[in-house]
This record gives structure tokens, sequence and C-alpha cells, in this order.
């Protein structure tokens, strides 16, 4: 659809709220004048994308001001338009929303880890200014995801990348859940076609049958529930293209273990009704055991309230119902938009919200953090939409992300807390520091008053929030500097030998500069303290340094080893040779870990390369024969000269002992093997059963580490975990 300005204003004249049309009507002539001579991709005037992101923003109701900003939003970015005239023309406000989404539009999210970084705190900056830029930028993002079938397919998939990564996760937190939606579901169209339309045939072939019993249902529950005035709205919908996907092939679910392909909305007046109508819904189908949220009692982050419980009827189909009233139903539309659309009438920011809480606390860990790359991972999981609502021993709720420990609880609660933690009781019991909580935990910390008492550095590979490992870090950088030095230097010192790099004090001030250090001994304090990671800096290094020390002229190479190295140019990163491809992502299988040695067989996914099987692997074994995965099984094999690293575990049972668990561990180190991670647990018989994770070179070096494990006294059984 192409937008005019003419639908703009008749959109405004139509709704029941007053804006200053002239105003709007001025920007539109400004920003027609500056865009004039400019076309999109599609070949229609550049105006006509400005317009329609103000109409997807009319459409939230939102104020007059964001309408004019939209309206300009491009033209300091895009024209020679300076944002001094924006601002004597339409105000300072406008000026502000114009230049916070012009920052935002030069963002480009697929940048190196220093830019990438960086951009993210632009964004985060402009939100917590004024939550209306993003709002602003999210309308653009939608429209240019509607119209992104012109592009180039490389732009279609860059764009939509940057729409799942972040974008649509924004939305969700803002609780926009008809855009995070939208969003969604076309960046799924360009990422993974094949995916995509495999989903909707289902959808489509389902449409009639699945049409028929929403109406049915609706029926039913409005007949039950006709004695309430005013009477409730009832809606009927089917679950998102992209909420589907993401259950049958990243959670390997099939359709039919899909309870809520189809959903009720029942939306009452107030909390009372929602429970009343709960537990008559309850009383008409077969509510399904572990499948009810009071989302009421406990709101999400964003806000969101509902009753959400999922039950069966006489059918057999499994289906969601949603409780909940008018005004969380608003909420749950339109997140912080509804704040414009039903409550501050046409201007206003929204002031002191705690539901902003995050992007604060976000910028506030970021002022900590030394590593750029540990900053944008941060906000990919900060964003990430799945939590969980533990409470304290005194009722109150402390929302995590899922995966979370109990060291991201009790530094949630406080920094002081985590770092005087001497243990923790999960639901009235003892629990590990590594022990994952779950909604409806009561968590207890335990804390000492012991002046010489902080956290243990094995903490950051525990913790899952980029708070508690940004509490860690800074309490070893502000406690343990002269350890962290010692330590750093060690570290650095052994990277640089087994790299054979040896830096002179100029070179080390360079590198020191580039991770924003005034000196060398910061430098060396950060990766004391894990504030810069090894690993992300030594290719840089290596190649500042390489540039300036060249190594001397290699001889002309032999046939064969140009044969070795056209090989090794075809495997990819895990050592894999996939037979009669040139480039293609490999992955090896988690549920069976394949080694250099074992046979393999490799396994095309949709969306994600080839993935990488033991051949006696179970999950080959029950679906080889499969007629519809046929086609998609194909020849791997080892490279000759695999230099890879891949995870193995071990699934040990030993007699419990004192000092069983240091005797592991000195024996694997003793054989220089890295540990990835360790677990362990009481058996009834009162044996221990411990797991431990090692970073294994091939299947030969496993054996050995496995004949070492088991001349340690106790040792009952030492077995590859994951062999089918």
């Amino acid at each position: 659809m192409i937008y005019t300005i003419e639908m703009l204003t008749e959109k405004i004249k139509s709704v029941d709220k007053q804006y200053d049309l002239q105003k709007i009507e001025s920007a539109y002539s400004f920003a027609e004048d500056a865009h004039r001579g400019q076309v999109r991709t599609s070949g229609e005037p550049y105006i006509t994308h400005p317009v329609a992101v103000a109409y997807i923003l009319l459409e939230m109701c939102m104020d007059t001001d964001t309408i004019c900003a939209a309206l300009l939003h491009d033209v300091v970015e895009d024209t020679g338009v300076e944002l001094d005239t924006v601002k004597k023309k339409f105000g300072e406000d406008v000026a502000l929303l114009v230049d916070g989404v012009t920052k935002i539009g030069q963002v480009p999210l697929n940048t190196k880890e220093e830019q990438h970084a960086e951009n993210i705190r632009k964004i985060l900056m402009a939100m917590s200014k004024d939550i209306r830029v993003i709002i602003i930028k999210l309308a653009d993002r939608l429209h240019n995801m509607r119209t992104l079938a012109c592009r180039p397919p490389e732009k279609q998939r860059k764009t939509s990348l940057e729409t799942m990564s972040f974008y649509a996760p924004i939305a969700h937190r803002l609780g926009m859940y008809d855009v995070k939606e939208e969003m969604e579901d076309m960046a799924l169209y360009y990422l993974d076609p094949y995916g995509y339309k495999e989903v909707e045939n289902t959808l489509a072939a389902m449409k009639e049958q699945g049409e028929d019993f929403i109406e049915k249902i609706k029926r039913r529950i409005a007949e039950r529930i006709s004695d309430i005035q005013p009477p409730p709205i009832i809606e009927g919908r089917v679950k998102s293209i992209y909420s589907i996907y993401k259950k049958v092939y990243v959670k390997g679910k099939t359709f039919e273990e899909i309870y809520d392909t189809y959903a009720m909305r029942i939306i009452v007046e107030s909390i009372v009704e929602c429970y009343n109508v709960l537990g008559i819904i309850h009383d008409m189908f077969r509510p399904i055991p572990y499948r009810f949220k009071d989302y009421i009692a406990t709101p999400k982050p964003n806000r969101y309230q509902s009753l959400h419980t999922t039950v069966i009827g006489r059918e057999g189909i499994p289906f969601e119902v949603q409780i909940r009233t008018v005004e969380m139903h608003n909420t749950a539309q339109y997140g912080i938009a509804a704040h414009w659309k039903y409550k501050a009438g046409i201007g206003g920011k929204v002031v002191g919200e705690k539901r902003f809480d995050w992007i604060r606390q976000l910028l506030e860990q970021q002022q900590e953090a030394d590593d750029v790359e540990l900053i944008a991972e941060a906000v990919k999981v900060d964003l990430a939409p799945d939590d969980v609502y533990v409470f304290t021993p005194k009722g109150d709720v402390i929302t995590l992300p899922v995966g979370s420990t109990v060291i991201d609880f009790a530094y949630a609660i406080h920094s002081q807390v985590g770092n005087r933690m001497t243990g923790a009781k999960v639901r009235g019991r003892m629990a590990t520091f590594d022990c994952q909580l779950k909604t409806g935990d009561i968590v207890e910390v335990m804390t000492t008053n012991s002046p010489n008492y902080g956290p243990n550095r094995h903490w950051l590979d525990i913790a899952r929030t980029n708070e508690a490992r940004t509490k860690i870090r800074a309490w070893f950088k502000r406690e343990c500097r002269p350890e962290n030095i010692e330590r750093g230097k060690a570290a650095f010192d052994s990277e640089m030998k087994r790299n054979s790099i040896v830096p002179d004090e100029e070179f080390l001030l360079q590198i020191a500069k580039r991770q924003h250090f005034d000196n060398v001994e910061d430098f060396y304090a950060a990766i004391g303290y894990g504030g810069v990671m090894m690993s992300k800096i030594i290719p840089k290094i290596k190649e500042d340094y390489f540039k300036l020390h060249k190594p001397p002229a290699a001889s002309t190479p032999s046939v064969e080893e140009t044969i070795i190295e056209h090989i090794a140019r075809r495997q990819s990163s895990s050592g894999i040779i996939v037979d009669g491809v040139e480039q293609c992502e490999v992955h090896c299988a988690k549920c069976c870990n394949p080694l250099p040695g074992d046979d393999i067989i490799g396994f095309v996914t949709r969306g994600f390369g080839v993935s990488v099987h033991k051949a006696d692997c179970r999950n080959v074994t029950e679906q080889r024969d499969n007629p519809a995965n046929s086609e998609r099984w194909i020849s791997v094999r080892w490279a000759e000269t695999a230099q890879a690293i891949y995870e193995a575990t071990l699934d040990i049972i030993a007699e419990d002992r004192t000092a069983l668990i240091a005797d592991i561990t000195t024996a694997i180190a003793n054989s220089r093997i890295p540990i990835h991670e360790i677990n362990a647990h009481n058996l009834k018989n009162g044996n221990a059963n411990i797991f431990v994770t090692l970073e294994i070179s091939g299947l030969e070096q496993l054996k050995n580490t496995i004949l070492k494990l088991k001349k340690i006294e106790g040792i009952i059984t030492v077995e590859r975990a994951g062999k089918f």
C-alpha cells in the first residue's frame, strides 16, 4: 500500500482525539520538499515511507510531536537539512525525537564488536531520554519489513537478522506484542522461507477446521457467561507462524504437541471477574496440568497482565484461554503506546515509569564493563523474552532470565548480598550455586559479615545475567588489584608465547590503549578480573604484530601440500568436510557430541547448515529410514588436518569420599585438558554421580583420559555421556 498525506489527514479526522493538524501538515510539506527527487528501491517517491511510519504511529494514537517527528525522521540523515532548522520550525521536542531516531538509524548492528557495543549504548541512551524515540524507530522498521520484498536478497537477510535479534525483543520488552509478532513473522519469511512456507501450509490446511472450532468454542463460552454485565468481549486467534516455527524446528515439537495453536481471549471489566471466568472455564473444559499462569498476581517485566490456562474440550483439541480486563488488554496490545492511546491524551512524556528501569540498569552496567563483546552479549541476554519469577522469603518477586542461578538472584537483590553470599536455600533445601531457578521458587540467601569474604572467580562462569557478572567483576577490580595484575600478566604472557609473539613496550602500550586503558598495568588488571577476554583480542594482536614483523617467506609448496591446502579450504572450522560442498556451516549435534575418530553422518537442517551426528546415534537410527527426511542425510568425514576443539562429557560413578572431585580435576589438569563444566550429585546408594564436560581434540585423547580416571581410588565406572 502507498500511503499519502490525504490518507493521513483523513485518519486524523476520523479519531476522537484532537491533533494539531496544521503542525502535522507543515511537517509533511517540509519533509516532501527535503526528500524531493529521492525514491525508494521500489521506485516510489521517498516521502511515502515517512508518511507510512506516521500512519502506523497514528494507529497507536501517538501524540502530535511524535507524528511530526515520524514525518521528519529521515530529513537530517538523508538530506541537507540541519537539526537546528527542525528545532526552529517545529520545536525542541520534535527536534530531540528526530535526533534520537537519526542516531539509531546510523547504527549498523552487524559491525565489529567495538562498534556494535557503542551503537547499542547510543540506542539505550536515546531510549532513556524519551521512549518515543524507539517507538518511532519500531514503526520505521515495521514499514521497512513490510516493503522488504523489493530489496536485494543479501539486504533482506541482513535486515531480517537485525529485526529478529534486536528490534523484535525491544518491542517485546515494551509490551508491543502486535508489532513484535508481525516483525518476527516477516523476518522468518526471509531467513527461512522453506520453514515459513511449511508452517503456513500446515495452518492453511487446518484453516477451515480451525475457524469452525474457534467459532464453536466462542459460542459455548458466550452462552455460559451471558449473565456477566456488560457482556465480556470474546476473541479467537491462531498462534503466529514464528511462534509455531520456534516450537517445531527449534524445540523439536510436533504440531500435535503445540497446545496453544488456537487461543481464546476473554476481556472483562474487573479483576474479580477474571478469576470468576477462570473458574467457569475450568468447569466447562478439562484443564491441562501445569499449563496455568497467573500474570495478574505476578506481571511480566513489561507490565503484561493476564490469566493463561490451557484446556481441552470434547473435540480433543487443546487450546489456550487468556482472561484479562480491558485495561490489561490495551496494555497487552499496544504496550507503552497504550499510555498515549488511552491515558495521556495527545501530549506528554512518560516520566518516572518503573517499567523502564531495565534500560537504566543496562546503561549503568555497561559503564562497568571493559570488554565490548561482553556488552553486546549482555544486551542479547537482557532482552531475551523468556523470564522466570522467583520469590524472596518475604514474598517479593525477582524477575530473572530463564537459566538464572542463585548467584543471579543474590546480585539482583543487592551487590552486597551477592558479594557476601555463602550459600542458598531453594524451597527450603540447600542448593548449589549453579542451581537453575524456576518460576515459583522461594530462595533464601545466606551471607557472612566476614570482611575477608568475597565472590569466587568461578561464579563468572555460573552467572547468567549481565548484572551479576558485572558486579562480580567490579568486586575483583576493586578489591584484588595486585593479584589481578599478576594473574593478568601471566595469562597474557602465556598467550603471547603460545602464538610466538614477543611484544616490546611500545606494542604493549598500543594494545592497552586500543582496549581503552591508559597504561599496561590497568590492561593486565582487566585481564586478571575478567573484564577483558584474551580469546576476543588475540586475533587483532596477531594481525598487528605480524604486520610489523613479517615472517620469512615460505618455500614453494609441493603438489602434496597444495592438495592438503585445497582440502583445508573446503573444511569448516569444525574440522569436518562435507562431500561435494565448497562452503557450508557445520556444527556437531549436542545429542551425541561426535569426536574425530567416530563414524559420522550429516543431516541438512532448515536454516542452520549441516548437523553432524555419530553414525550410531539414536536420532540417526530412528530417523534415517523416514522417507520425508531421506534426501537430507549426506556424507561427511573428518579432515585429516582437523585442529578444532570439541566438547565431550564423561559420566562418572564413584564411591563418595572427601577430595574425590579434587582428585578427578587434578588428573584432568595434569593431562592439560580444559574443563568446561562439572556437576555432581549423590545417589541413593551412597555413591556419587559426576558429569565432567571437557574440551577434547579427538577420540584418542578422550580414551586416554578415561583410562587415567579409572585409576583413581573409588572410581567405579567412567563412560562417555550421550552415547546411544
